[in-house]
């Protein structure tokens, strides 16, 4: 991979699904060469034999990641990526009319990494467990996406034909509650059943409680007086247990991601430094550690990470007009990431819970203050990160007392 200095022509790659834009420019800006690829394996092997001419080529493109990045990455250019709404910008610059075309997006890319791109980071082929690992995080929550929306339909589906269930349980993402409408698919079949037989599930699935059980019997024992008619209960009972397969298979899946995933996280070198962060549980470490890598180099300043991660405001400033707004274009994933471990930290940290109620004290709203004191995490976060530290409660408060953090002069009985 070469730096921007040691580059002798540009290029821009405009991609979709099924075949790709190439437009080259040498350092005076003139188009060398134009020429469509197909996004296939012949279509990527024409694509190296016409840049062998080019050994110190850069190629701009509208994505950071995704198979025509690696295929661009295996093919020994230097990659520059460029946000979406940069590169508008860009084409509307060459265009001002409005055109849009292919050619025009590759040759407007191209030319932006030939005047612009001394000041843009190129790409660095990813560490393959981190590459795995950030996969399989962002698949994972997309399937548990799936699962509540799966969830919500149950639920929806019971509400026409079998109140009584969902009378009688509360949490429909738990297993047991699946197991439920399989054994008793209809308010009928339910009310049907000997106590002795209900007893026996609610004591199999450990959903025998002392303060709910008998509840749950009286409410079982009503099951058909309040329900769906007979063809409404027909159509929709076989449509919760549809559900309750398709659940009961997505959760099998979770599961195994779930076991991939943390066996990747332990065998990592830096599972100390993401596992040892105060609230990150068994999901956050993994997904920070996916999400931010190995790439020290990626982010040479917090603040780099912090505007990434999008805890970083974004300020507007014209003559004596002054704004400041959330950041929206940023890794969407990881902002959530990091706004579940400040959440999550204020039940295990005390300097965190403190801060956090300072700022609402001071009328920020949650997720306003949960933003702050993300920024202030991931400060400490990228210091462990750059020195390969786990995180030492001691350490910290240290820390605070030498530089005086106005946290600890609060007053202690606000941290209650």
């Amino acid at each position: 991979m070469k730096t921007y200095s040691e580059l002798s022509h540009f290029g821009g790659l405009d991609w979709a699904k099924h075949q790709h834009h190439v437009c080259i420019l040498d350092n005076t800006g003139q188009i060398l060469e134009r020429f469509c690829i197909e996004h296939s394996g012949p279509g990527w092997e024409k694509f190296r034999e016409q840049i062998q001419k080019y050994p110190a080529l850069g190629i701009a493109i509208e994505t950071s990641q995704g198979a025509v990045v690696e295929q661009l990455l295996g093919s020994g250019v230097t990659v520059y990526p460029v946000h979406p709404k940069a590169a508008k910008e860009y084409r509307q610059r060459q265009a001002p009319s409005g055109s849009k075309d292919d050619e025009l997006d590759s040759w407007s890319l191209a030319d932006a990494l030939r005047m612009d791109g001394g000041h843009w980071r190129a790409l660095s082929p990813q560490d393959p467990m981190i590459e795995e690992l950030r996969l399989l995080c962002r698949d994972e929550e997309e399937l548990i996406e799936q699962r509540t929306a799966l969830v919500n339909q149950l639920q929806a589906a019971l509400g026409e034909y079998y109140p009584a269930a969902l009378e009688a349980f509360a949490d429909w993402t738990a297993p047991s509650t699946w197991e439920f409408i399989a054994c008793f698919p209809t308010p009928q079949q339910l009310a049907g059943a000997t106590v002795h037989r209900q007893r026996v599930f609610l004591h199999t699935h450990k959903l025998w409680r002392p303060g709910t059980a008998d509840k749950r019997l009286e409410i079982f024992a009503r099951a058909d007086q309040f329900c769906g008619g007979e063809a409404v209960t027909r159509a929709k009972s076989r449509l919760a247990l549809s559900l309750v397969k398709l659940l009961q298979a997505l959760e099998r899946q979770l599961d195994s991601y779930r076991a991939a995933i943390e066996q990747l996280f332990a065998e990592h070198p830096d599972h100390d430094v993401f596992g040892s962060l105060p609230g990150v549980g068994q999901k956050l470490g993994p997904r920070l550690l996916g999400s931010i890598g190995a790439d020290r180099g990626q982010y040479p300043d917090v603040q780099g990470l912090q505007c990434v991660a999008g805890s970083a405001p974004v300020s507007f400033q014209s003559g004596q007009m002054r704004r400041v707004k959330i950041r929206w274009h940023c890794d969407r994933f990881l902002r959530h990431t990091v706004h579940l471990w400040a959440g999550c930290s204020l039940k295990t940290c005390t300097w965190a819970a403190a801060y956090y109620k300072v700022k609402r004290e001071a009328g920020k709203s949650h997720a306003c203050a949960l933003r702050c004191l993300a920024q202030r995490w991931l400060k400490i976060l990228w210091k462990m990160w750059q020195t390969h530290t786990p995180y030492d409660p001691e350490y910290h408060a240290r820390n605070q007392q030498r530089h005086g953090s106005w946290v600890l002069q609060l007053n202690p009985k606000r941290l209650n």
